[in-house]
């Protein structure tokens, strides 16, 4: 499982990889690995704890791009200045990689329910559906040692600078329009509509693995108790 093959197709997999390993080559020796998922857990944190505090001023909201931004260099860079180094330790990254994104998920998902933007019952469902997609991936790598990350061109970079963009239209809005009632249910029902495609593409996705897998399983007719004891 933690050798699965990786196939990175979201839309911005090719370009992201050619950066990650520029700055991973030129990284000082101190910087290592774990430190920098240390500094994307940082980033999760940060990221959940400013969505919570835009509550009391729209511009905590720049503050959470920014500490998306920190949470994608140390979760996109760990494994590369691994990989770079020739330093990879399969089991012990792919197990510490997948814990730390559950709590990358929860921390920024409560974060955002926290604030005025989306309702908290609203935003444990994103968490629950991004979840959802996650354990689909890592079953996926056991079942068929191939490890795809993305949902079609939709990656975890993608999703944050979706998330950014969100944050520079709330704040602009949240400026220009204070108080506007019509926000919460905008966000919602876009929050909402997220969850719905989610769980269609989990569906559908979990349509195809199990036809695969019946493919290279077929069910055999069962074997009678007298048969098996000739």
């Amino acid at each position: 499982m933690s050798t699965a093959a990786r196939e990175l197709q979201f839309l911005l997999a090719e370009p992201e990889r050619r950066l990650l390993r520029r700055i991973a080559a030129r990284l000082p020796d101190r910087v290592t690995s774990d430190l920098l998922t240390l500094i994307g857990v940082a980033g999760a944190a940060g990221a959940g704890a400013a969505y919570a505090l835009s509550t009391y001023s729209p511009w905590w909201l720049a503050a959470a791009s920014l500490m998306l931004a920190v949470n994608w260099f140390g979760d996109s860079l760990d494994g590369t200045l691994a990989r770079v180094r020739r330093a990879e330790r399969p089991r012990y990254g792919y197990y510490l990689d997948h814990m730390v994104d559950a709590f990358a998920t929860a921390a920024i998902g409560l974060g955002i329910g926290l604030s005025p933007y989306v309702e908290l019952e609203v935003a444990l469902l994103l968490v629950v559906g991004y979840l959802a997609l996650s354990i689909n991936v890592y079953l996926e790598s056991a079942v068929f040692e191939v490890f795809r990350l993305a949902y079609g061109r939709i990656g975890p970079t993608e999703a944050r600078i979706l998330l950014v963009l969100a944050n520079v239209a709330l704040l602009v809005v949240s400026l220009a329009l204070p108080g506007a009632r019509w926000v919460i249910p905008v966000t919602n029902g876009a929050a909402l509509a997220a969850v719905a495609g989610m769980l269609g593409i989990l569906l559908v996705r979990c349509a195809a693995n199990l036809h695969r897998l019946a493919r290279l399983e077929p069910l055999r007719p069962a074997v009678s108790a007298a048969t098996q004891a000739r």
